[in-house]
């Protein structure tokens, strides 16, 4: 369920728009991908905040005060059509300022319990996270809505995004310490039902999907909040226009730090069709 305000109307973009998709770090990238795939022809902007990361550090008005800040950099210097949030602690605490302060429209990225609730047939559920968007209020509130029927066992991680980052650079961690970041996911009720869907509520977690398959004690059906991100834009902006190219361009890369930015992370990205990489640097300052 990507998180999104705007009406459903197709927006007046350029033939070969501009999307840029936003991160604290690299779980973006798995919202790129599926967003590529549905609007190959666009030109894109993967931009990484990693002078912040991760997000959850910082306090709610540091967050939102920080976000504005490299957005308005980043808007200024990349002229988007449209701003993927594919973080959904930024998504669920800076939508609302990010819409006020820029006519850019935005699309975010929220908690997929929807469809979580409506896959499930054991009627349990996991929503796995950071350990913030497993305390928002938001959460919550999007399991009082969608899911009043289902058990919905909220599961915060603190260690599964600094585990994909590590992946992407090459440095992948023990299957032992994924294993018992994920066991907490599993749940047998005292009437035999076990859990049967788990809610990917944190981008970079994708990342780790096919070791999570392997690991997990039993199958369950993994949900990935990106490709509804990826239909919410082409609603927006609508899809590729006839005559217009079908084959993948090329990424450019913006990175506020880039201190992580090591030779196999650079060969991670390329393979990804993020090719091109710079660093716009904006320090975090925090007071």
């Amino acid at each position: 369920m990507a998180g999104a305000s705007l009406s459903a109307a197709v927006l007046r973009a350029r033939p070969e728009p501009t999307i840029l998709v936003f991160d604290s770090g690299l779980g973006g990238l798995t919202v790129l991908e599926q967003v590529r795939r549905a609007r190959p022809d666009a030109r894109y902007v993967y931009a990484a905040d990693d002078a912040a990361f991760p997000y959850g550090r910082l306090t709610e008005a540091a967050l939102v005060s920080r976000v504005l800040a490299v957005m308005a950099r980043l808007i200024a210097s990349h002229r988007p059509d449209l701003v993927v949030i594919a973080c959904n602690t930024a998504s669920t605490l800076v939508l609302p300022a990010l819409r006020q302060r820029f006519v850019t429209p935005f699309v975010g990225v929220v908690p997929p319990i929807k469809p979580a609730a409506e896959t499930t047939r054991s009627g349990l559920v996991t929503l796995l996270a950071t350990p913030g968007t497993v305390a928002r209020s938001y959460t919550r509130d999007l399991i009082a809505t969608y899911a009043e029927t289902c058990r919905v066992h909220l599961v915060g991680s603190q260690r599964l995004a600094n585990f994909a980052e590590a992946e992407l650079a090459g440095m992948p961690v023990s299957d032992a310490e994924i294993r018992a970041e994920i066991a907490p996911c599993f749940v047998t009720d005292e009437d035999g039902r076990r859990t049967d869907v788990v809610c990917l509520a944190c981008t970079h977690y994708p990342l780790l999907l096919a070791r999570f398959e392997r690991l997990a004690p039993w199958p369950v059906t993994w949900i990935d909040p990106a490709p509804a991100i990826a239909r919410r834009v082409i609603q927006l902006l609508g899809p590729t226009p006839r005559g217009s190219r079908a084959e993948f361009g090329t990424v450019q890369g913006a990175f506020t730090a880039g201190t992580g930015l090591t030779a196999p992370l650079r060969a991670s990205l390329a393979g990804r069709g993020v090719t091109e990489v710079g660093v716009e640097a904006v320090p975090l300052t925090l007071q």
